[in-house]
């Protein structure tokens, strides 16, 4: 596999104790990606095909009725599937969100917790296709496990500009 530098970066954080790496990964994700680092959210885990992000339920990412705003739901889903993505693109690709379906269907309460996956046929096509798109899996869910937003996120890769 031909390795990117957010790849060799979470493989050697990876190697911590959870409570470190997800601290190391999240500081960097939230340094990289300017709007997650205003949100605050947080990268629990990796295991490079699956990737789970938290988005606490602070003030500052409030809707008027106290529940995490739609717009950083969106924000977490995004951020999750971009995440897988992007650990297993080669160094050589660029990573771009091509659409993003959002449905709102109940009312969330508490923290949200985006799970993003990717099969291993996708991180094959990833690897070997010059371009191509996929649809990345993820699943919302809020602090009572109730899934107040269905998601699909079309991520597509082409070759990086010299």
């Amino acid at each position: 596999m031909s390795t990117n530098p957010l790849r060799r970066y979470a493989e050697r954080v990876n190697q911590y104790p959870a409570w470190l790496s997800s601290r190391l990964l999240t500081w960097m994700f939230r340094y990289k990606v300017k709007l997650a680092g205003t949100a605050k959210v947080d990268i629990v885990s990796t295991d490079f095909t699956q990737v789970t992000f938290r988005q606490p339920n602070y003030k500052k990412v409030q809707n008027h009725i106290g529940s995490v705003h739609a717009a950083a739901m969106a924000l977490l889903a995004e951020s999750a599937t971009g995440f897988v993505v992007g650990l297993n693109l080669p160094g050589d690709k660029l990573p771009l969100i091509k659409s993003m379906n959002l449905q709102y269907v109940k009312r969330a309460s508490g923290d949200m917790t985006a799970v993003a996956t990717l099969s291993q046929e996708q991180i094959a096509m990833m690897q070997t296709e010059e371009k191509g798109e996929t649809v990345v899996n993820v699943r919302v869910t809020d602090a009572n496990n109730i899934e107040p937003l269905i998601c699909e996120m079309v991520w597509a890769w082409v070759p990086k500009q010299k």
